[in-house]
């Protein structure tokens, strides 16, 4: 699965939160593939959209 950076960072801003405030968890490594557009496996998924408390499909890239 692919987080959509664009989606990630409207949800972070809104939260006046960063990306770094995601780390207890969540790996460096994970992050840092996440900022890079790369796959990140379902649970990290969940575990990011739990602590921005959104819906994971909120957060997807989703093919249009």
């Amino acid at each position: 699965m692919k987080i959509c950076k664009a989606k990630l960072d409207l949800i972070l801003a809104r939260k006046e939160q960063t990306i770094s405030s995601l780390r207890t968890g969540i790996s460096s490594k994970t992050l840092t593939k996440v900022r890079h557009g790369e796959e990140v496996l379902p649970i990290v998924v969940g575990r990011i959209a739990r602590k921005l408390g959104v819906d994971p499909t909120e957060i997807i890239e989703t093919e249009e």
